[in-house]
């Protein structure tokens, strides 16, 4: 498979890097495109089993697969210059929200791809061999649901932009470290592990997250002290309200 990345930014340089990583480069080829050379020449120091270049017409001629990962302003004007250039080739959109006749499938994936952990939305439409081709490109990078209009958007800040929140709370965690002694490389440390902890218990056990809350909540112990200061500070509402904020 000839996969061509159009735009070399954070989000198509993730999912460049993510497939390069979990695909057979001897039998599939990678290439992406940018608007600056030095740009492309990170990737060559990095990367140098992926393809670079500067021109986009030369970029898609043998591809089959093209994903527009400019920026939404930017997206009609590169689909217009690559008029005629495109025919037979599946393209895939994962600039945010930008939809048009020319392009097969929009998708919305993360900047984990890189490390194969993107947890991927794919909107349903009538191409059902579209969308199942491209579930199957992100799935080499993470997870993948595929879903409607609605739940599509909600997906997209949950996990789009939703990593970027979870960030958040692990720098809120790194900050109450340092506060109570630690070094902020070791605060770090420790608030990461304890989220990948969290994470895989609850996807190991299936539980309920208030169900395993309750596993490390005693009677008047440390944790119940700690989570009420969280609901007097209204955390679970300003998490809810940051969600929906990208909605309005």
């Amino acid at each position: 498979m000839n996969i061509t990345v159009i735009g070399a930014g954070n989000m198509g340089g993730a999912l460049a890097k993510g497939w390069a990583k979990s695909m057979d480069m001897q039998q599939n080829k990678i290439t992406v495109t940018a608007r600056s050379q030095a740009t492309l020449d990170r990737f060559t120091k990095e990367f140098p089993m992926i393809a670079t270049t500067l021109d986009n017409k030369e970029a898609v001629k043998d591809a089959d697969v093209v994903i527009i990962a400019v920026k939404p302003w930017l997206v009609d004007s590169v689909m217009e210059s690559l008029n005629g250039c495109l025919d037979g080739k599946l393209i895939i959109s994962v600039a945010a929200n930008v939809r048009n006749a020319s392009i097969n499938v929009y998708a919305m994936p993360n900047i984990a791809a890189e490390f194969g952990e993107s947890m991927s939305f794919i909107l349903d439409n009538e191409d059902k061999e579209a969308v199942s081709k491209a579930a199957a490109l992100f799935e080499k990078v993470g997870k993948v649901m595929v879903t409607d209009e609605k739940s599509m958007s909600a997906g997209n800040m949950m996990a789009g932009c939703g990593i970027a929140y979870v960030m958040r709370f692990i720098r809120a965690m790194q900050e109450g470290g340092v506060e109570m002694g630690l070094y902020p490389k070791v605060a770090q440390e420790v608030a990461m592990q304890t989220m990948q902890g969290a994470v895989t218990l609850l996807r190991e056990t299936g539980l309920h997250p208030e169900a395993a809350i309750d596993k490390v909540t005693t009677p008047g112990g440390l944790t119940i002290k700690g989570l009420n200061e969280l609901d007097h500070s209204g955390f679970n509402s300003s998490v809810v309200r940051c969600l929906k904020a990208g909605l309005k």
